[in-house]
């Protein structure tokens, strides 16, 4: 049985925080989890069903967050599948609520990765740290150089220019310049991003992700309970999941798991590209941007270059991107696919004041994790207010 218009999401939180060495993981979580179940009208005391993923976690990570916050709640959930495990945990959270599992899910992230000068995207691979990945990648390949390594093939496949990619960037440093928590404000054009150094050719500095603190916190619960709450409740319409790896033989590094996990989401919701008001989509580089917008179907494979011009992508065109400024611009600490849940639902509830998507109605949300090119996962929802 589909969960779709059947789970709702009841509160959201994004903590402030871009740099925070005086904190813990567990206490920015904590603050979230507060922050959260306050948007929603809730208490910790109803939380029954417990989602966490952290890069430092370990695999007794939920039971000792638990703990720290002093709840023995009915459902746990500690999958970690990268970058978009709580995309993932909001569709396992509205699985388990339909079963009646649970009936409260509390999904929560917390990282300090910048103030422990973690080397996210520049440090050594899966080639480097585990004995499959050693394979591939004998000498460690680096996250960034994987990703060039999908950006070279898109250009030499299809003629995609390093401009294209740049209107990406420019277009969410534009959105990051609206959002008063955004860390990377100042508005830059396409041809700061070509100047910028080469990280590994062709990706720039700018069509990286930056580093960042920070945390965020996401309520889940049925949608007859989320009508009395205090917030007007954004509906599950569509989810999927997928995994994408090099299999045996030559691997397609231009068809990422976002094909697979959309097909399913759009299944799932009964609804069509065109329906979608916006998108957040992880946007760990540039070209992750680029290929999970052909691979969810809003233009074919190859049209992804010209697709993202002429402010198609900006606030204002035809289907805005991470109108908060994504990982960009705006935070990526570690593992950022919370936030794009967070942005998704305070757009469709309409209170994001100069970066508010007008007349929103429907969200595609999409999270990326581990390395394109390599293996990796996707998570994609399709979330829908009340007039959606």
């Amino acid at each position: 049985m589909s969960v779709s218009g059947k789970v709702a999401i009841a509160g959201v939180y994004e903590h402030p925080a871009r740099w925070a060495p005086n904190k813990t993981e567990n206490q920015i979580m904590a603050e979230c989890a507060r922050g959260a179940l306050d948007d929603a009208g809730l208490a910790l005391s109803d939380v029954d069903g417990l989602f966490a993923a952290g890069i430092g976690m370990g695999i007794m990570g939920v039971v000792n967050l638990a703990e720290y916050l002093n709840l023995k709640p009915d459902y746990l959930d500690g999958t970690n599948i990268g970058g978009s495990s709580f995309v993932a945990h909001v569709s396992h959270a509205a699985a388990a609520i339909h079963a009646g599992m649970c009936e409260v899910a509390l999904v929560l992230y917390g990282s300090t990765a910048a103030s422990n000068a973690m080397a996210i995207g520049t440090g050594m691979g899966s080639g480097g740290r585990d004995p499959h990945g050693a394979f591939v990648g004998p000498y460690g390949m680096t996250t960034v150089g994987s990703y060039a390594m999908v950006a070279q093939r898109h250009m030499n496949t299809y003629g995609t220019k390093s401009e294209q990619l740049a209107q990406i960037a420019a277009a969410t440093r534009f959105h990051a310049s609206l959002n008063p928590q955004a860390k990377m404000r100042d508005p830059i054009e396409v041809e700061d991003v070509l100047a910028s150094r080469v990280i590994s050719s062709p990706l720039h500095l700018l069509d990286c992700c930056i580093i960042s603190d920070g945390g965020g916190a996401v309520v889940v619960t049925s949608v007859a309970r989320a009508k009395d709450l205090a917030k007007k409740p954004v509906i599950v319409q569509g989810c999927g999941e997928a995994v994408c790896h090099q299999e045996v033989g030559t691997p397609d590094l231009l068809t990422v798991a976002a094909k697979q996990s959309g097909e399913k989401a759009f299944r799932m919701a009964g609804l069509a590209r065109e329906d979608v008001d916006f998108c957040t989509i992880y946007d760990s580089f540039t070209i992750t941007v680029l290929v999970t917008l052909e691979c969810l179907g809003f233009c074919k494979p190859g049209e992804g270059g010209s697709f993202v011009e002429d402010g198609r992508i900006r606030l204002g065109g035809a289907l805005p991107v991470n109108p908060d400024g994504g990982g960009l611009s705006s935070n990526h600490p570690g593992m950022r696919g919370i936030f794009l849940v967070i942005e998704a639902v305070r757009q469709l509830r309409g209170e994001c004041d100069g970066r508010q998507v007008e007349d929103a109605k429907i969200a595609c949300v999409h999270g990326t994790g581990g390395i394109l090119g390599v293996s990796h996962s996707g998570a994609t929802l399709l979330l829908a207010n009340e007039a959606g």
